[in-house]
Order: C-alpha cells, then structure tokens, then sequence
C-alpha cells in the first residue's frame, strides 16, 4: 500500500460528484489528477435545479447518507472558497408526495404569505423546511476544483477515457487519446457514462440515465424568495432575477418537448405569481441523470477488478458533499464508512 501523501488517484469526470471528490482526496493529501471527455460541469451537473432537497418519502435506505448532506455542504461552504449555498427554506403544497423531514413545519396562509410575499393563491397551509437550500452547482463545482488545484490536483478537460491499463485483474491507470496515465487508483464519476467505463473492464453496472426537464428564465428580481415546490411549479430565483424551474419528463410527444414544457410552466407562473412584467425563456432542455436500477447510489470499489472505485448518484448535487467526505475518507483511510453500505457496486453482482 503507498503512503496517502503518493498515491495518485485518477477521478474520471468534473461534474459536482468528480469535483467533490477531487478536493476532498486532493486536502488529505493525494495526488490527484481530474479527466473529463468534455468541458467542467458539462453533464447533468449543468441541467440540475440544484435544491438541496433531503426528504424522502417511504424507508430510505440511505437516510444515514442524506442526513449528513447539510451539515457536509455547511463545512464545505467554510472550507471553498467560492462556494455558497442559498439556505433560503423550501415550501411545498399540493404535491401530496409524502416527503417530510425532522425540521418539517406546517404554515399557515399568514405565514406562507409573509415567506412569498409575490403567491397571488397562497394555499391554507404548506410544509416548510427551514433548513434546505439550492445551490449554483456549475459555480460550486469550478470552486471545489479551484480548491483541489490549491491542494496541487491537476485538472484535464477535453481528454475522453478511452481504456484502461490492466496488470492482471488490477487497474494500474486509464487510456487517453494521447497518452496512458498511471494511477494506484481509478475513481468512476462520469454520471451516465459511468456504466460504460465499468462495461470496459467487463463489470455491468445497471445505471440507467433518467430524463428531467429543466428551465431557465430572465425575470423580474424579487418574485421567489425561497424554493416553491407545488402542484403548478417547482421553481426559485437567482439574485439577478434568472428564475429556475424543473419539471418531470413525461414522454419525446411534440407537447412535452422542452420548449413546449417551457411554454406551460411559463403561464403556470405567470398564473401563480404577482409581478411577473416579463419572463424570457433562456434555456429549456432535459438533463440525463444517473439512475441505479433500485434507486439507491452506487459508492465503493468495483468488484472483479482491483483498483477503481465507482461514485454515480441521484441525486447527485444533493450528495455531492457528504460522498466527497465520506468516500475520500475511505480511499484515503482505508476505513469503510457504514454510511455507504447499501451504496456498494457489488450488490449487482449477486
């Protein structure tokens, strides 16, 4: 085993899950080198409506894992420069999806008012969670990978994986383009192009990637004070008055394109809100987020191989903290976190 301060660990992908880990490895003191096919925060990380949402309706088989993630982006916030969560609350009515949380609490119309002073239909009550909040997960992903940087990390944009080296049943590094890159570890955070990377070394990973629609608008500043999630809208709103919303996809009919998608959710808005003197579409487009076959995330080393570890999840903004922690921890350490038990790639292997 090389001492943590010498082994070098390649994280494939710079989205929110890659970045979070490359700085979390990179301040415990590995070598890290970052490779992403594309450009930083140029998956699914770039389409996501980023709330830090951590309710779960029904048994959470990961409830250890998503009670942490607050208090794991509150230390990141300390620790990266940069990076700064909106903990504005969100408010939820008429969506019947039975997700509460401990800091629940049930407002009132009064209460719902006084919180989104713009709702023309505040409901009779709403659920509120104080403590969630969003976040600009393209401007905390290019914080985090400036912190591995300050921690001597290496970032390569543009440089597509194409194989692997392999000693035996062991992964020493990883194939580009143009070169080979030796590693004593391999980290898989590729999001949907996670199972590919894995099928190459002969593991199948059944991570599917599951469209959501996401939309961006220029608006008035001031319509959303929080996060509002109800039956007619899921949206919040930037200081500068870009407006987010995201909707579920339904199917590829022409009505539910995300243009069209982008059309409804505008009257939706219109409809719900006072004040809204314009809205301008900036952007409407569905985002592909890995999805395991049982919902839960694949965190761990890689079965049948030696030498890589897998991290793909949703929901991947959400986690991105406390896997960082927990994960490096355990690369770095040695020691597994219990937190990750359900999270083990082998579970597919059965």
């Amino acid at each position: 085993m090389h001492h943590a301060a010498s082994k070098h660990i390649i994280v494939i992908g710079a989205g929110i899950v890659g970045a979070s880990l490359a700085y979390h490895l990179a301040s415990k003191g590995a070598r890290v080198t970052v490779i992403e096919a594309h450009g930083i925060a140029s998956g699914v990380t770039a389409t996501s409506f980023a709330w830090i949402n951590t309710s779960h309706a029904g048994s959470d088989p990961i409830a250890p894992l998503r009670a942490g993630a607050i208090a794991a982006y509150r230390r990141l916030e300390t620790h990266v420069p940069g990076l700064a969560v909106r903990w504005t609350g969100a408010l939820s009515y008429g969506t019947q999806d039975g997700r509460v949380s401990p800091s629940c609490v049930l407002l009132d119309k009064a209460k719902i008012a006084a919180l989104e002073p713009q709702l023309r239909h505040p409901p009779e009550q709403a659920l509120y969670e104080p403590e969630q909040g969003a976040l600009d997960a393209v401007a905390a992903t290019h914080a985090l990978l400036d912190a591995a940087r300050h921690h001597g990390a290496t970032i390569r944009t543009h440089t597509p994986v194409v194989g692997f080296s392999v000693r035996g049943t062991t992964v020493t590094g990883v194939e580009t383009p143009n070169d080979a890159i030796d590693a004593d570890l391999v980290v898989l955070a590729a999001g949907t192009g996670t199972a590919a990377l894995a099928q190459k070394l002969g593991v199948h990973l059944p991570i599917a990637a599951s469209p959501a629609i996401f939309m961006r608008y220029q608006a008035p500043p001031g319509l959303v004070r929080g996060i509002i999630s109800s039956h007619a809208m899921e949206v919040r709103q930037t200081d500068d008055g870009t407006l987010l919303a995201a909707e579920d996809y339904v199917n590829d009919a022409p009505e539910n394109q995300p243009a069209a998608m982008a059309q409804r959710t505008a009257g939706a808005i219109h409809g719900e809100l006072e004040g809204v003197d314009f809205l301008a579409p900036e952007l409407a487009c569905v985002g592909l987020r890995p999805m395991p076959v049982d919902g839960v995330p694949v965190v761990g080393y890689l079965p049948q191989v030696d030498g890589v570890y897998v991290c793909a999840m949703h929901p991947g903004v959400v986690l991105a903290a406390i896997v960082g922690q927990l994960a490096s921890a355990e690369i770095i350490g040695g020691e597994p976190a219990s937190a990750l038990s359900a999270c083990r790639p082998a579970r597919f292997q059965a």
